[in-house]
């Protein structure tokens, strides 16, 4: 373990197993405040186990009660329809592929919502998005929301970070994003392996390289320790 000051942020830093790391976010987050609704974000680059993590945080979270909700950052992509009429589609998961100023809407809402809340989320298997796909009740406290872009200084990407109550990064090494992705959009099935290939080059790793810059905004940042 290692802490970090970067500008006037202690950072906490971590090497960890996926099993560690997640038992670890389990102790933080039983640690935050218990009068009111927190926000807890992972980010990340594409591919490196964001979602994984905050779906099984959640999960562990809600062993005993159900105290705990997941937010998609991806239930706020474009619609395909609008990439296509603005002619952005081959930029499909870009920062500028999201619509950045909804989602900082929506977790401004969660923070203070009394009342149950849909949300969009995004299915991979038909690349477009599903309205109300989850349902936050008025009654949970612990909203866990997951992304690429949480930590972005760029506006309006740089408003989410005062709204959490506790920021997290999470990394593994360049060439293991590569494989991972490469696997992901094979195993849907909707295009060649030359396209995929072409945009894990052209956007994945750009993304990933971008979205590693903003590491220096979390609390704490894990390096997660695994072979694939």
């Amino acid at each position: 373990m290692e802490t970090l000051v970067v500008g006037a942020l202690e950072q906490q830093g971590l090497s960890l197993t996926p099993e560690a790391a997640l038992a670890f976010l389990v102790q933080q987050a039983h640690s935050l405040p218990s009068d009111r609704r927190v926000l807890i974000g992972i980010a990340g680059g594409p591919g490196v186990g964001k979602s994984m993590l905050a779906t099984g945080l959640v999960a562990a979270l809600n062993a005993t009660a159900p105290v705990a909700a997941y937010v998609p950052m991806d239930g706020f992509h474009m619609r395909h329809a609008k990439l296509e009429a603005l002619g952005t589609v081959a930029d499909k998961g870009m920062p500028h592929t999201f619509e950045a100023e909804a989602f900082v809407q929506f977790l401004t809402r969660l923070k203070t919502a009394s009342i149950d809340i849909a949300g969009p989320g995004y299915s991979r298997a038909i690349e477009d998005l599903v309205q109300d796909a989850f349902i936050i009740k008025a009654e949970t406290r612990l909203i866990i929301t997951e992304g690429n872009y949480l930590l972005l200084g760029e506006s309006p990407w740089g408003k989410i970070v005062s709204l959490l109550d506790l920021a997290v990064f999470i990394d593994v090494p360049r060439q293991m994003v590569q494989n991972r992705l490469l696997k992901r959009h094979a195993a849907h099935g909707l295009f060649t392996e030359a396209r995929n290939r072409a945009h894990v080059e052209r956007v994945d790793l750009a993304n990933y390289d971008l979205v590693r810059r903003s590491r220096g905004r979390a609390g704490i940042a894990i390096d997660l320790l695994t072979d694939a």
